[in-house]
C-alpha cells in the first residue's frame, strides 16, 4: 500500500456457502483506491461490486487476502472501529427526529460535547444547503431533500471514506442529475475519499475520478471514465459501457500500434491495438457509434463500411442512425443534430460508414 492509498484490497476473495454450493462473489480482487479520489464499482447486478463495497466496511470479512485502510490491516476490524461511513439505498433517517437531530446522531453516539456536534451540524447543514430545513422532520421533506441529509449524516463524523450502494437509484431522472453534480462538489470540498457503487453506466461516466468495472466477481478493468469509454479491454467492457459496434474481421499485418483489419461484413479498417499485440489472424475491432460518419455508398471511399440503412431516430441532441450490413448485423452510427437541417438520410439509402482515424480498437479476447 503506497502513502498515496485511501484503501488498498490485496487478493481478497469472499466465498458464500459450503461443499457443491459454494459461490465467490468477490474472486481474488485487487485494486488500491487513492486518497480523495471519486472512485465507482461499475457493472451489472450481482458482479460483486456491493460484496466488495460491505467488505470495505467491514459488514462482511473476507474468506483470504487482505484490507488496507491508511495503512493499517483492517481486515478483521469490526465496523464501528474503521473510520468509514456508508450511505445506503434506503437512506435509513429517522422520521421522528429533525434534519439537524438526524445529522448529528453519528456524533452524538460517539460520546462527542455538545459544542461540537453543534458546530459540527452546522458546518454539514451548510455543506449540504439545508439550512432552511433544520428544524423540518425528515418525513416531511422531499426525496432528494432526505437523500442530503444522510449525506451530511454520513460526512459529520469526517471518516476518512465515504462508501455509498447505489443511493441515488430511488430518485427520478433529473434529481439524479442534480444529485450526480451535487456528490461531485460533496468529494471535492470534503477532500474525503468517495467509493461509489453503481450499475448506470452514464452515472459512472459523470461522476467519477477512475471507475472499475466489474463482472462475475472479478475487476475487468480500472482507468479514468475516458480511458475505460474510449479504451475498452475487452468485449465485455466495450458492450457494458455506452454503445459499441464490434465487428469481426482479420489482421493482415500490424505496424505503428496499428492493425490493419479486413472485416467481415466488407471494408476494412485501421485499429489500434493492444500493447504487446503483434499477431495476425481473426479478432475484433470496436468502433462508437459517434467515431464514423455517415455517407451516401456512391462515392464512398476505398474500405468504407457498406450497408443500407435501415431506420434513423432523432434523439433531440443527436440522431442515431441504424445500418444494416451485408451479413445481416447491425451498425449504428450517431450524429450531432445542427438547428434547421433536415435527416441527410432516409430508411433504405445505400450508405457507407467512414471511420475516424484511430478511432477503432482491435480488443484483446479473455482466455
Amino acid at each position: 500500500m503506497s502513502a498515496a492509498d485511501a484503501i488498498a484490497v490485496a487478493g481478497v476473495t469472499k466465498v458464500f456457502g459450503s461443499g457443491n454450493g459454494q459461490v465467490a462473489a468477490v474472486d481474488d480482487i485487487t485494486v488500491s483506491i487513492r486518497k480523495n479520489e471519486f472512485f465507482t464499482l461499475l457493472g451489472p447486478s450481482g458482479c460483486g461490486k456491493t460484496t466488495l463495497l460491505r467488505l470495505i466496511a467491514g459488514f462482511e470479512f473476507p474468506t483470504s487476502g487482505a484490507i488496507w485502510l491508511d495503512g493499517a490491516d483492517v481486515s478483521d476490524t469490526p465496523p464501528f472501529r474503521r473510520p468509514i461511513n456508508t450511505v445506503f439505498q434506503n437512506y435509513a433517517l429517522f422520521p421522528h427526529m429533525t434534519v439537524e437531530e438526524n445529522i448529528g446522531f453519528g456524533l452524538k453516539m460517539l460520546n462527542r460535547p455538545k459544542a461540537e456536534i453543534a458546530e459540527r451540524v452546522a458546518a454539514m447543514l451548510k455543506l449540504v444547503r439545508m439550512e432552511a430545513l433544520a428544524g423540518r422532520r425528515t418525513n416531511q421533506i422531499s426525496g432528494g431533500q432526505q437523500q442530503r441529509v444522510a449525506l451530511a449524516r454520513a460526512l459529520a463524523p469526517a471518516p476518512k471514506v465515504l462508501l455509498l450502494d447505489e443511493p441515488l437509484s430511488a430518485l427520478d431522472y433529473k434529481l439524479r442529475k442534480e444529485m450526480q453534480i451535487e456528490l461531485k462538489r460533496l468529494q471535492a470540498e470534503t477532500g474525503i475519499t468517495f467509493i461509489f457503487v453503481t450499475h448506470d453506466q452514464e452515472e459512472a461516466l459523470t461522476m467519477s475520478d477512475r471507475i472499475a468495472v466489474m463482472a462475475a466477481g472479478r475487476i475487468l478493468q480500472v482507468g479514468s471514465p475516458r480511458e475505460v469509454y474510449d479504451a475498452p479491454a475487452d468485449r465485455f467492457v466495450a458492450g457494458f459501457i455506452g454503445e459499441s459496434n464490434l465487428l469481426p474481421g482479420t489482421v493482415e499485418r500490424v505496424s505503428g500500434g496499428l492493425a490493419s483489419v479486413t472485416l467481415s461484413v466488407g471494408g476494412r479498417i485501421e485499429a489500434v491495438a493492444p500493447d504487446g499485440f503483434s499477431g495476425g489472424g481473426p479478432a475484433t475491432v470496436v468502433l462508437r457509434p459517434e467515431h464514423a460518419r455517415l455517407m451516401p455508398a456512391a462515392g464512398a471511399p476505398e474500405g468504407a463500411i457498406a450497408g443500407t440503412l435501415a431506420t434513423a431516430v432523432y434523439f433531440g441532441t443527436d440522431t442515431h442512425y441504424h445500418v444494416r450490413l451485408a451479413d445481416g448485423s447491425d451498425f449504428t452510427v450517431r450524429e450531432q443534430n445542427r438547428p434547421s437541417v433536415e435527416a441527410r438520410f432516409h430508411a433504405g439509402d445505400a450508405v457507407a460508414a467512414v471511420v475516424e482515424p484511430r478511432a477503432a480498437r482491435l480488443l484483446r479476447e479473455r482466455p
